[in-house]
């Protein structure tokens, strides 16, 4: 296949695994942190290469962060993602509700706590109610990429833990940290780069005010980011001098802004 490709001088597109994790350290604003994981948890369901499946929280932070992530995604509008106000829709087939159910109860089984969801919910179509797991780090469930809306918190005691956690599973295209400790972005930029299977490096310019850190695989540099619309979720690019949600770098490239202010996004706070 790939030498046919090569003969016409065709592009390939690869369909990549990614056991994704944010790191959510004692100095984060939770302001900042708790809209980005549910776009990043949420959107498309969880059925991205991309898709954040794992947050190591530092221990001190887990119980304020569980409790807004609970208020966040009973606030999710499950539905046709044609829909404006829909900001979840369904999974892509039968099979992948069994697998998310499967996974859950594989969690559970393995001593997790289920926060909120899920459930497959009783309607026409393959819908689900996105799950939280309070989880540990070492069992088999979460170190398997699960294409669906299952989201692991993992709680840590110190950041060289939570980078070796972070990086000690088979696959990963994107990680991220939400921290106000610029000593600590810089620990995760240079650290984080060598992923399981991938070693890389990461350059990166001082950044001034540090929301979050993240770093993606192969992307190209570019200096205004905006996430856009995804499935009903809404979110304009900001664009000001200082970081929105955090930076994001590719290996051995500059720092980059990417932008996400909140707006459409389920209220943490209320």
């Amino acid at each position: 296949m790939g030498e046919r490709v090569a003969r016409r001088l065709g592009k390939s597109l690869l369909e990549l695994g990614g056991n994704n994790a944010i790191i959510v350290d004692e100095f984060a604003n939770l302001d900042l942190a708790v809209p980005s994981i549910v776009f990043g948890a949420v959107g498309t369901a969880g059925q991205r290469c991309t898709t954040t499946r794992r947050v190591l929280v530092h221990e001190a932070r887990l119980a304020e962060l569980e409790q807004r992530l609970v208020r966040a995604y009973r606030q999710v509008r499950i539905g046709d993602p044609l829909d404006a106000g829909t900001l979840m829709g369904p999974l892509v087939d039968a099979g992948a509700v069994r697998q998310f159910e499967s996974a859950v109860a594989q969690a559970v089984a393995s001593g997790g706590r289920l926060v909120t969801g899920g459930k497959r919910l009783d309607r026409p179509g393959f819908f689900v109610e996105p799950a939280i797991v309070v989880a540990r780090a070492e069992w088999e469930i979460v170190r398997t990429e699960t294409f669906a809306p299952i989201l692991y918190l993992i709680p840590f005691r110190g950041l060289d833990e939570a980078i070796a956690l972070q990086n000690d599973v088979a696959h990963g295209l994107s990680s991220a940290i939400f921290t106000d400790r610029l000593q600590h972005a810089e620990r995760f930029l240079s650290a984080a780069g060598r992923t399981a299977g991938s070693p890389t490096s990461t350059s990166a310019r001082p950044v001034p005010r540090s929301a979050g850190v993240r770093r993606r695989e192969g992307h190209r540099r570019r200096s205004r980011v905006g996430l856009g619309r995804v499935e009903g979720l809404h979110a304009k690019a900001d664009l000001h001098g200082q970081l929105g949600h955090g930076a994001a770098a590719g290996p051995g490239h500059q720092l980059r802004r990417v932008g996400l202010n909140g707006q459409g996004c389920p209220d943490s706070s209320a």
